[in-house]
């Protein structure tokens, strides 16, 4: 081999890897990478999984042994608050959804729309969970800090009960509690991280990213925000709908 050839040796092999400027140099192709990086995310939702279902699997024990006091929590939750919460996750499942189309289909401006529609109503959720936040402090159903069983041992007129509580019952209405600020905490942290994410998202799309063929962290940013809506949808029957009927 002549000395011309070898010197246009590297040449070439650099070459091959200059029209893929978002491949790293530890992945032979981008399709090998973008699977690379579901998978990793993948697994990452599966840790998530067992991290709730953990707190599930607590909720549905202490529900079994305290399910009148659990009945009487719950109704106190403001259902229209917890309604509304799940018609706004909902939606912005069906923008995040458009806003990886978006994505595929190369349209800029889409993407910038339909991921502030996202923001927006992840902000939406979070200012509707603060409010019944405020409304149980206010009502003195915070666990350790200003809980009181006085709404539990008499029927009160605006949360009708069969009949009120006996006090040792009434006590355990704080598991209930201490469960729901749990659950809903963990949910709305996930939820500040998502909308986090989401001003990151933003901002590197008005700057052209993700509208180039390179769409993985938005493809798999739109799992985890599935992934935390679904939650919520498993949270608002379990900890708003308890024996509801009369």
């Amino acid at each position: 081999m002549d000395s011309q050839a070898i010197a246009t040796l590297p040449e070439h092999g650099h070459a091959e890897h200059e029209h893929s400027p978002h491949l790293h140099h530890h992945f032979a192709t981008e399709d090998q990478q973008r699977e690379a990086s579901n998978f990793g995310m993948w697994l990452f939702l599966l840790t998530e999984i067992m991290f709730f279902g953990g707190m599930f699997t607590a909720y549905l024990i202490y529900r079994n042994w305290y399910y009148p006091a659990f009945v009487a929590g719950s109704h106190w939750m403001k259902i229209w608050a917890g309604t509304l919460n799940t018609t706004v996750l909902i939606c912005s499942s069906f923008t995040m959804a458009m806003a990886v189309y978006s994505a595929e289909t190369r349209k800029r401006k889409a993407l910038l729309r339909y991921l502030s529609l996202t923001l927006f109503l992840g902000f939406v959720f979070l200012g509707i969970k603060a409010y019944e936040w405020h409304n149980e402090w206010v009502e003195h159903h915070v666990p350790g800090l200003n809980f009181s069983i006085n709404d539990f041992t008499h029927v009160d007129p605006r949360y009708p009960l069969d009949k009120p509580l006996a006090p040792d019952m009434a006590e355990k209405t704080q598991s209930y509690f201490s469960l729901y600020f749990l659950l809903t905490g963990v949910h709305a942290l996930h939820m500040l991280v998502g909308v986090s994410i989401l001003l990151f998202l933003i901002f590197n799309a008005w700057k052209g990213a993700y509208t180039t063929g390179h769409m993985t962290f938005i493809e798999n940013f739109g799992l985890y925000w599935h992934f935390v809506d679904i939650i919520w949808i498993f949270l608002f029957p379990l900890l708003y709908l308890i024996s509801r009927h009369q």
